[in-house]
């Protein structure tokens, strides 16, 4: 017999909407301007890491329609349209991705903060993620400087040789064959984050261009990085951060660049949106944003070693 009942608990569920309105009112004090997107929309992203649940509707020619997995696209349009500072908090959508930390249906944070440089916006993330979970500080280190420390690697200038060795020292590698930006998701993954667990909250900055998503990209002594961080608390990776892409030529290039990884991966493609090419060629802002888990939050708030213990109906009883 199915179990009707939710998974958590009355006081559980009374955290989760003091987190809620705890948010609202960091970004209130702000004057940062909520907004709503469709959560189903004509086009999902081409990162070959992330795939929507695609929803297929049967009296349209409209063709498929995607559950976003951030409302990063729509968002921006909202900003070259003059928006100014923006938040959005609801639901986002990835399938696939079931797990400890993972369910397909979460709650997702995201902020765009117009003129602000990634420093400005690392300090706003900083602040709030310790008002919510009582810390008092955090720290901050570069990709580079992580894998030096703690791997005696350098993941800007190793071969993708080097790293799988180094992989193989951490994890049983048999049977992979991964491409240079594999072994080091792989390296970060399993041999860098399980070390972070004792750090607090930390943020590793400066990515690899090659793994600069919708960050730009700039040269640090000698060596092209993304201007990207990510805040990691506890070992668990809560908020992923950028200085955005402005150029549109650029987007189109990295896009066809990840459509290439699909075919290679046997995925299928997907076609860049051109609202968001055309939000960009308008004339997106200056400006820095981040995508922050909820879900993640509360648990590190209350000490839940699963997503499920902070949601109501995880997948398996939604």
């Amino acid at each position: 017999m199915s179990d009707w009942r939710p998974g958590i608990s009355r006081a559980v569920l009374g955290e989760r909407a003091r987190l809620m309105a705890s948010i609202r009112a960091f970004f209130a004090h702000r004057d940062v301007l909520e907004v709503d997107t469709p959560a189903l929309a004509s086009f999902g992203v081409s990162d070959p890491a992330i795939e929507p649940l695609v929803v297929r509707q049967s009296s349209s020619a409209d063709g498929p329609r995607f559950l976003q997995t951030s409302p990063e696209f729509a968002m921006k349009r909202l900003l070259a349209d003059g928006s100014g500072a923006i938040y959005q908090l609801g639901k986002v959508f990835r399938d696939g991705e079931v797990g400890g930390r993972h369910n397909p249906e979460f709650t997702m944070l995201e902020w765009y903060r117009p003129g602000w440089k990634l420093d400005a916006l690392i300090a706003e993330v900083g602040e709030l993620v310790s008002a919510c979970l009582g810390r008092q500080a955090w720290e901050t280190c570069s990709y580079r400087e992580l894998f030096l420390d703690l791997l005696d690697i350098d993941p800007l200038t190793a071969q993708r040789e080097s790293l799988a060795r180094a992989a193989r020292e951490c994890v049983d590698t048999t049977g992979l064959a991964l491409d240079r930006d594999g072994w080091l998701d792989l390296l970060m993954s399993h041999c860098v984050e399980p070390a972070l667990a004792g750090r607090g909250l930390i943020f590793v900055r400066d990515y690899p261009a090659s793994q600069a998503a919708l960050a730009r990209v700039v040269e640090r002594d000698g060596q092209r990085v993304a201007q990207r961080f990510e805040l990691f608390a506890d070992g668990v990776e809560l908020a992923n951060g950028y200085r955005e892409l402005l150029d549109p030529a650029q987007l189109r290039q990295r896009a066809q660049a990840d459509n290439q990884r699909r075919r290679q991966a046997g995925q299928e493609e997907r076609l860049l949106d051109p609202r968001l090419v055309e939000a960009m060629q308008a004339g997106l802002p200056d400006c820095s944003g981040v995508a922050l888990g909820v879900d993640r939050l509360l648990m590190l708030k209350l000490g839940a070693a699963t997503i499920s213990e902070v949601l109501p109906f995880d997948w398996s009883r939604s």
